[in-house]
């Protein structure tokens, strides 16, 4: 590992708004904040949104600066990319926002039951090979452990440049009648004026540059009704 990596792994351990729970912690189910985010670490009463493979943390953030009366919660398990977010949050004192080190698969012992309000999803591995559909973030196997914690008919959100996963994500929400809100398969031509889906990412500006298109969805996920993998599709 290099220097610059151990140094930001020793910095973070120094950071107020960054939490890595150890991996016991994780397979006993019993996190000392999990039901408790928003009384014990926010003390507000604001509602609490996630970002699931937060990277760089840039997405949190800007949020957190753009919705100032909403918690946010970066979760990854690349520390040394979580760095850099938490780091800014803290630098202009953003205190609405913080990050979380763990792996997605692990997240239900981290969040109580109505916990959180919606799901933020941007740019994720799209696990192109079919042997690897289960790992897709959007997938009936994740969606079923979001629902665990989410509020009935909490927001999900999709931003990506995969056309096979916006795709997916699309056969997944329509064959299991989840009220899609909105979708687009070009972002910033259809709605550039649009303050909430104009931060962008690392990776979304890389593709941007790239004349990429940008795919968006979001939809409702109800939280007793069990979500299952359609009969086709990639």
């Amino acid at each position: 590992m290099g220097k610059n990596k151990l140094h930001r792994f020793a910095e973070m351990k120094t950071f107020k708004n960054v939490f890595e729970p150890t991996i016991e912690e994780a397979k006993s189910g019993r996190y000392k904040l999990k039901g408790k985010w928003i009384q014990n670490y926010f003390e507000n009463n604001h509602l609490l949104i996630l970002e699931l493979g937060c990277g760089r943390g840039e997405y949190s953030v800007g949020l957190a600066e753009n919705f100032p009366n909403k918690n946010f919660i970066g979760i990854d398990i690349k520390g040394a990319r979580m760095w850099r977010g938490a780091k800014t949050a803290l630098e202009n004192k953003i205190e609405n926002v913080a990050f979380l080190r763990t792996r997605i698969e692990m997240i239900q012992s981290f969040f109580g039951e109505d916990e959180v309000d919606e799901i933020w999803i941007t740019f994720p591995d799209p696990q192109l090979k079919r042997r690897r559909k289960k790992k897709r973030l959007t997938g009936p196997v994740f969606l079923n452990s979001y629902r665990k914690f989410m509020n009935n008919n909490g927001l999900v959100h999709l931003k990506t440049d995969n056309d096979v996963l916006f795709n997916y994500t699309l056969n997944v929400a329509t064959f299991n009648n989840l009220t899609i809100n909105y979708q687009t398969t070009d972002l910033h031509k259809t709605d550039s004026n649009n303050k909430l889906l104009q931060i962008k990412t690392h990776y979304e500006q890389i593709f941007l540059k790239e004349n990429k298109n940008i795919n968006y969805l979001n939809f409702n996920l109800p939280k007793n009704r069990e979500i299952i993998e359609p009969p086709y599709g990639e």
